[in-house]
């Protein structure tokens, strides 16, 4: 599904029009983004939680070549936890 195709699924649920369901939608992830640059977690009871985590520092290899070592650095990466509702429909328990 891509965000045409999920705009207008929410549109059709939420019976509004296709140009508010897509302020809603963008609305939603100007927010989620804002919330993990800041730090935050975002939940939404049973479905997950949005995460900003870092991942730190390492040593790796150049893979154009092998020989050299390469250093990594720290970065901030989103993460998601999904949450009891959604792995149970994805189990096929609801």
């Amino acid at each position: 599904m891509n965000k045409a195709t999920l705009i207008e699924r929410i549109a059709a649920e939420a019976v509004v029009s296709k140009k508010q369901a897509e302020a809603m939608l963008e609305g939603l992830v100007k927010i989620i983004i804002s919330e993990l640059k800041a730090g935050n977690e975002v939940t939404i009871t049973g479905f997950g939680t949005f995460l900003a985590r870092t991942r730190h520092a390492r040593g790796g290899v150049n893979p154009q070549n092998p020989s050299e070592r390469i250093q990594i650095p720290e970065v901030t990466v989103a993460k998601f936890k999904t949450g009891k509702t959604l792995k149970d429909a994805l189990k096929g328990k609801i």
